[in-house]
């Protein structure tokens, strides 16, 4: 059996990852501001230095702004900044995430519906692929996330439908981040394991293959579907 090194946290970054944590949980809401950085060093009960370099990063992430003179805040999530970097859906709460699951509801069902119709064997070559290779990353969560949202990405270019494409391509990076968070808590949950997601995407897959429209849809929607509900658990405990 083999397994992976754990990396040594900086305080900083055991910082920085608290203050994300009390964002993505609701704890801290867009627009609230920051203690001081003084205050925070004794609530953390770590140095001033840490804080800073805590913030600093935050801010790089776009999780925070720093108003000269006035102070850190938490910054608001713009639903129509469809195209901001990856790491800005971080800033997403609870319904931007219920809003985002639902645009995957209506465009991935009928991409997948279309896609049945209209792949290519290639195509089906290229699922296959990041199939097995979501198998393969087990314990490995980087791999597992990058080879799942190419599955994906694959479905929507074997629609044939460059406006489907580009649509799934503006939102693959917001996709991505509740991915890696889906696929997290997915892990950690008792009902739910790394087998059943990949049988979930193998079904979506098999569908595809026998040219099965409905059943693609069918069984993408029970996958969204899924997700929406490990999330919502998350979401709820986090208010608890």
């Amino acid at each position: 059996m083999q397994y992976n090194k754990i990396k040594p946290k900086k305080i900083y970054e055991e910082v920085a990852e608290a203050i994300h944590t009390m964002i993505s949980s609701g704890q801290l809401q867009p627009g609230d501001k920051l203690d001081s950085v003084q205050q925070l060093a004794e609530n953390f009960q770590v140095g001033r230095s840490a804080i800073r370099e805590a913030l600093t990063a935050l801010k790089a992430m776009g999780l925070i702004e720093i108003r000269q003179g006035e102070g850190t805040y938490v910054k608001q999530f713009e639903s129509e900044q469809i195209s901001f970097p990856l790491s800005t859906a971080i800033l997403m709460n609870a319904q931007d995430t219920a809003h985002l699951l639902e645009v995957r509801k209506i465009l991935e069902t009928g991409t997948v519906f279309s896609a049945a119709k209209k792949r290519t064997e290639i195509q089906l070559q290229t699922m296959k692929e990041a199939l097995e290779e979501m198998k393969r990353a087990n314990g490995n969560e980087e791999l597992g996330e990058k080879a799942d949202l190419q599955f994906h990405l694959a479905i929507a270019e074997s629609s044939h439908n460059p406006l489907l494409i580009s649509l799934m391509n503006h939102v693959s990076g917001l996709m991505g981040e509740t991915m890696k968070e889906t696929r997290r808590l997915w892990l950690y949950s008792k009902q739910t394991t790394t087998d059943r997601l990949y049988e979930e995407h193998y079904a979506i897959y098999e569908a595809i293959k026998e040219q099965n429209a409905e059943e693609a849809r069918r069984v993408m929607l029970s996958h969204i579907e899924n997700v929406e509900t490990i999330l919502h658990k998350y979401m709820d405990q986090a208010k608890n």
